[in-house]
């Protein structure tokens, strides 16, 4: 796996090397880049944006967006594995000044600091067989860290049906083999 442009465009990221983390697939990463670039549904420039990572992973969403201009990227993963890669993705490539990494359920927003603080854009990427995707929303609402300029990007699989319009309006909608993404912005 590569970072796919910017400035460390084809820099090699690490992934675990158990099966337990599903890394966003370059294709998928791509177009959700081409889409933010130059879609008039989904308009959002990157560049010195503050971006929310959830269920990071490996950290490919939100070190793509470094490598295209974002002024900061914070990061929330739970599962150990995947941390120690996000981790050392993040030394690799010398973004430490950039990124705060949460090592904490992504439904533990609540319990952070990040009240009030505005993202430009915030990436969702549960676990396919997450059921809690409208409550992690509803969080983003309370907390206020999204307002209606900000972006949100939810990657489900295809099949999943996730009653998210009472939060969100759905600009777009994508499909990418079994993945679904998702742009959003709050109602």
């Amino acid at each position: 796996m590569r970072v796919i442009g910017g400035s460390l465009k084809g820099k090699k990221l690490s992934i675990p090397l158990d099966k337990s983390t599903r890394p966003l697939r370059d294709m998928v990463r791509e177009s959700i880049f081409n889409i933010l670039d130059h879609s008039s549904k989904v308009p959002k420039d990157i560049n010195n944006s503050k971006v929310l990572d959830l269920f990071s992973g490996t950290g490919s969403f939100g070190i793509e967006c470094l490598s295209r201009g974002a002024k900061e990227v914070i990061f929330f993963e739970n599962y150990l594995n995947s941390i120690k890669v996000l981790k050392k993705n993040i030394f690799n490539l010398k973004l430490e000044s950039k990124t705060k990494v949460y090592e904490s359920n992504a439904y533990n927003l609540k319990d952070t600091n990040l009240n009030n603080k505005i993202f430009d854009v915030i990436f969702l990427d549960p676990p396919f067989k997450d059921k809690e995707i409208n409550n992690l929303i509803n969080h983003i609402r309370i907390l206020k860290i999204a307002n209606i300029n900000t972006v949100i990007i939810i990657h489900r699989n295809k099949k999943s049906v996730d009653n998210i319009s009472r939060f969100l309006n759905v600009l777009d909608e994508k499909n990418y083999g079994l993945s679904k993404i998702l742009f959003c912005k709050l109602i």
